[in-house]
């Protein structure tokens, strides 16, 4: 059965758009999700407001996304041993992988990444990220401050952080879902395989926060490697497309009862965003996007028959389909085990890296790169692998109050690396580099909010947009800036 919340502004929250969703041949389908995409729609010129948009020429790489696909590597991948190996340093810092060069002259990765090699010559290796934590050696803070680009308020000494709350800052992706709402009959912002987490604190950084949960990502937390079930985007057997279609036009007689909705927008364009509501169930656009039995064999082979591979799969798809942000989170915890698929090596770091982890990211990642070039995909959508910090030079040091075995790698957030592509970053390129030991930037240091503050600007979103949080109170969207250099 559905259910049909009150209309916006009559809760501090929203709804949920999962909520809305849950309409399998619900009697009075679409008046609530239509609400909900009217206005978001509403929202696309407020960042074209006068004293919100840049007065300045656009400066490189300003729109050139269409679409973005953010690859979350939550837990901390270590940089030294995948993206920027140190063969010269000593034995306690350059560990037991060696480099290997790339199809890019002067590029080496980890000899555990030799398809990702092969496709360097479309991507960028920024080198130079770094921080200086404040409350943030540990997951849920620097995951916060990865996904909002703020740091939370309040930080238990572990670096822990109370569960998602209204008055959070929103997720990157829920602010481009509202400025930037697709054309298509399709979710803007669709996060899978598995929530952000570390330890019981679930989802923090994830949400729209104080934009209201009508702004919420449509969370596909299944295995895409497994049996996907979409319920709330099917049909019920007892119910017809044609009959749903009837209901379409008695409810516009129930419009016709909403003075508040006529006040906000005209009745054509109300009735506009009815039919894209309708048509996100019946045409079965987001259903197709979501299932990956459409592909070949091959194709979903060569990614990986593993849910990391297989959701970067989903996550083509979707920006085909119209999506407008797509994340994929690590398909494990922040502090899991890392025998089993996370990247907090404490106790053990270069067997899991060599047997576990980096296979999966070499295959997925090289996939999703060449897969998205050869359709043309890439030109248009930017596409970025990040972590919300590296682990520690030197081998089986404490860093952040952990303890780590002989071969563990502690927390880094003093210099690691990220890899973007697409939307007209240079290709074949690495901006900025780490010292001698990977312990700190040597030039160009990046802070890993200008990653975000380069997702916005390359969305053709001013990142010194003002928005207003849930008191009516002016934020800006982010606090840095774009790094145009990395737009050829």
């Amino acid at each position: 059965m559905l259910s049909i919340p009150g209309l916006p502004g009559s809760t501090c929250d929203g709804f949920s758009r999962r909520e809305l969703l849950r309409v399998g041949g619900a009697g009075l389908f679409g008046i609530s999700l239509a609400q909900v995409l009217q206005l978001q729609a509403a929202q696309k010129a407020m960042a074209q407001e006068p004293g919100k948009a840049a007065k300045d020429k656009p400066k490189s790489g300003f729109g050139r996304a269409k679409n973005v696909i953010l690859i979350f590597l939550q837990g901390g991948p270590s940089h030294l041993d995948i993206w920027d190996n140190k063969p010269d340093a000593p034995a306690d810092v350059r560990g037991d992988f060696k480099p290997i060069k790339t199809n890019v002259e002067g590029i080496m990765l980890s000899e555990v990444m030799p398809k990702l090699a092969r496709q360097m010559d479309k991507a960028t290796l920024v080198r130079s990220l770094n921080y200086t934590p404040a409350g943030l050696f540990n997951h849920t803070a620097a995951i916060y401050q990865m996904m909002t680009g703020y740091t939370p308020d309040r930080v238990s000494p572990s670096g822990q952080l109370e569960p998602p709350a209204p008055n959070d800052f929103p997720c990157a992706g829920c602010n481009v879902a509202k400025m930037r709402p697709t054309d298509e009959a399709m979710m803007p912002f669709v996060m899978l395989p598995r929530p952000l987490q570390e330890s019981n604190v679930i989802g923090k950084g994830g949400t729209a926060g104080f934009l209201g949960a009508a702004y919420d990502p449509y969370y596909m937390f299944q295995d895409p490697a497994g049996k996907v079930k979409l319920d709330d985007l099917t049909l019920r057997a007892d119910v017809s497309k044609e009959r749903m279609q009837h209901r379409a036009s008695l409810l516009q007689k129930v419009n016709g009862a909403m003075p508040d909705i006529e006040k906000a927008v005209a009745a054509s364009a109300l009735d506009a965003y009815y039919h894209k509501a309708l048509d996100l169930v019946i045409s079965g656009k987001a259903r197709n996007a979501f299932d990956l039995e459409q592909e070949q064999k091959e194709l979903r082979e060569k990614y990986g028959m593993h849910t990391f591979g297989q959701s970067l799969l989903m996550a083509r798809r979707l920006i085909e389909a119209g999506t407008r942000f797509v994340q994929v989170n690590w398909p494990a915890v922040a502090n899991g085990n890392p025998t089993v698929d996370a990247w907090d090596t404490h106790a053990a770091n270069f067997g899991p890296l060599k047997n576990l982890h980096c296979p999966k990211l070499d295959s997925g990642l090289s996939s999703l790169l060449e897969d998205m070039d050869s359709r043309g995909l890439l030109s248009e959508t930017l596409v970025v692998a990040i972590g919300e910090f590296g682990r520690a030079p030197r081998l089986g040091v404490s860093t952040s109050g952990n303890s780590n075995g002989k071969d563990g790698r502690d927390h880094w957030p003093y210099c690691y690396t990220c890899l973007v592509a697409g939307a007209g970053v240079t290709r074949g390129a690495v901006y900025g580099s780490s010292d001698a030991t990977g312990s700190a930037p040597k030039d160009k240091p990046v802070h890993p909010i200008q990653m975000l503050a380069t997702i916005y600007h390359a969305l053709g979103i001013d990142p010194n947009t003002i928005v207003y949080n849930h008191l009516n109170q002016p934020r800006e969207l982010i606090k840095a800036e774009p790094v145009f250099d990395l737009f050829g």
